[in-house]
């Protein structure tokens, strides 16, 4: 076996897994958390392509000077259906959905928590992803005001059409969806818990993914009071002709908006510590510590939301930039788990262990330009320019979603009873690990030198045009390495090869059941192991071989 492979011959011919023939309706109905989390992240990712599809077209239109790929109210829709989507319909949904298919398993509970409120939990995310895209559909077109729609810009005033309706909708849909989803993961994870399963033998991940739903719980019912504003004042409006709206809505939506990046996130950083944990062959460095500041974390980001409002002047500057940079401590603690785990480790590096490693330094780059704009002297100087669509991206693209593909390929085994091709795994990794820094690091350097975001074209004396070029390039390879992940996916289900319950060598219960898992998670034939720590099956494999060696 090399150290590429998992622990069952991955080039071996493999039968064919049983597959138990089940309808569309016992899908669509269905109560079981793993057939749920499955729909959420499946309809994510076919949302992932679509939506990514318009980023390729925006940057074919910035590739040089003066395009004219699209016009500029057509860019207009495809930024505001882009950044939306993106953080509405992907992002939240991938980190949301993860926790609900994994948790039970991770704490041996046989289903979530109101598993009917959860599945409905995906029917309004279902909903608000085709209200929003049917934008598009309309005479006027789709939203065009950014995914953030500041007022008055998205009153009826400036921004006329059902487009901005069908937004309102769509996003409202979406996160209740959302909120109802994290409500029942969390709930499931503080009472759903096995016989020995205490909250300090919790996985990483499930830590990781309880403080994501207790940050969604505490700031979507804020989105949903931003978008009753917005509905309002295009009821009336006169609504946004008062100040005090207009920047109490910057309020409300921000004390969404910045948890929501946490959100994004925390998840997979879960994900990332176990895969660092199981190929580098030791147990997570620093449990107790990193729980701590995961919870830290979450507790401090309701506290930073005014550091998007630094240039209004009417948010306190020096408290919110307090808050932002105190938030390097609970983070720098979950940095320092991740190298003391790789430090001294048997590393083996299939793909989830590349995505997981590439994770880290990309996604430091993220969070460091975040300190630096929640900066005020650097904020005045780089707000709305591309730098900040830098940060972003870096946050999102070449941090979030290394850590999504990270778990996606981890457990994807566990999920279906499949193996994917390594091959194109890793050549999906490598396109992604160029294309991402190709196309968002040169945006840190259009920024600085003046280059605005959210428009859709410029002059040639501008100078923006080679660093443009190159990001578009860069944006080609994510879109060849998207299609070998697709490729891979395709592949490997119509040319079955059959995963063993546990090819990695997994720590966690989710490995001790079979693959896929039964409806009830757990059966006699795959009951949940004794639980000593959270790491239950590396504790069984060092009993194992303490008793070999006094045998």
């Amino acid at each position: 076996m090399t150290a590429t492979e998992p622990r069952a011959s991955l080039d071996a011919p493999q039968p064919a897994p049983r597959r138990v023939r089940t309808s569309l309706l016992a899908w669509v109905t269905s109560t079981d958390h793993k057939r749920i989390g499955l729909l959420t992240l499946g309809t994510a990712v076919v949302l992932l392509v679509g939506i990514g599809a318009l980023a390729l077209t925006m940057r074919a239109q910035l590739a040089q000077p003066q395009m004219q790929v699209l016009s500029t109210e057509r860019y207009d829709q495809f930024f505001t259906i882009h950044g939306s989507g993106m953080i509405y319909l992907v992002m939240t949904p991938f980190a949301i959905g993860l926790g609900l298919y994994l948790v039970p398993l991770q704490i041996g509970a046989p289903n979530v928590a109101a598993p009917r409120t959860t599945m409905l939990g995906y029917w309004l995310y279902l909903g608000g992803a085709v209200t929003m895209l049917s934008g598009f559909a309309t005479s006027t077109g789709a939203a065009d005001h950014g995914w953030y729609a500041y007022p008055p810009l998205a009153g009826t005033r400036y921004t006329p059409g059902p487009g901005v309706d069908l937004w309102i909708a769509g996003v409202s849909l979406a996160g209740t969806g959302m909120l109802f989803m994290a409500a029942t993961v969390l709930w499931t994870a503080l009472v759903k818990r096995t016989r020995g399963m205490t909250l300090l033998r919790m996985p990483v991940f499930t830590w990781s993914t309880v403080a994501t739903n207790l940050m969604c719980i505490g700031a979507f019912p804020s989105l949903l009071v931003a978008m009753a504003i917005l509905a309002a004042g295009r009821i009336d409006p006169d609504l946004f002709t008062q100040n005090t709206w207009n920047l109490g809505y910057q309020h409300v939506f921000w004390f969404f908006g910045h948890p929501v990046v946490y959100v994004m996130f925390f998840p997979f950083v879960g994900a990332v510590a176990e895969v660092l944990a199981v190929f580098g062959a030791r147990r997570y460095f620093g449990y107790r510590i990193t729980v701590v500041s995961l919870l830290a974390f979450a507790a401090l980001s309701m506290s930073v939301w005014g550091h998007h409002m630094f240039t209004t002047g009417q948010a306190e500057n020096d408290y919110y930039s307090l808050t932002s940079i105190l938030l390097l401590v609970p983070a720098g603690l979950e940095y320092f788990g991740f190298l003391a785990t790789l430090l001294g480790g048997r590393l083996r590096f299939p793909a989830p262990m590349l995505f997981a490693v590439a994770f880290v330094p990309q996604f430091l780059i993220g969070g460091l330009t975040g300190i630096m704009v929640a900066t005020p002297s650097v904020d005045y100087q780089v707000t709305d320019s591309y730098f900040i669509v830098g940060h972003w991206h870096y946050t999102l693209a070449a941090g979030s979603l290394f850590g999504f593909f990270a778990g996606f390929y981890y457990w994807f085994p566990k999920a279906t009873g499949l193996l994917l091709r390594e091959r194109l795994a890793k050549a999906h990794f490598w396109f992604w690990l160029a294309g991402t820094n190709a196309t968002f690091f040169p945006m840190f350097w259009l920024g600085l030198h003046g280059m605005p975001r959210r428009i859709s074209t410029y002059l040639p004396q501008d100078g923006f045009g080679t660093a443009n070029l190159v990001a578009t390039l860069g944006s080609g390879l994510l879109a060849v390495g998207t299609v070998l992940f697709v490729v891979d996916l395709v592949v490997s289900i119509r040319r079955p090869r059959r995963a063993p319950d546990d090819p990695w060598g997994g720590f966690t219960l989710e490995w001790a059941t079979s693959s896929p898992p039964s409806p009830q998670n757990f059966d006699p034939a795959h009951p949940v192991p004794p639980i000593r720590s959270h790491a239950p099956l590396l504790d069984l494999r060092q009993d194992a071989r303490v008793g070999e060696g006094r045998a």
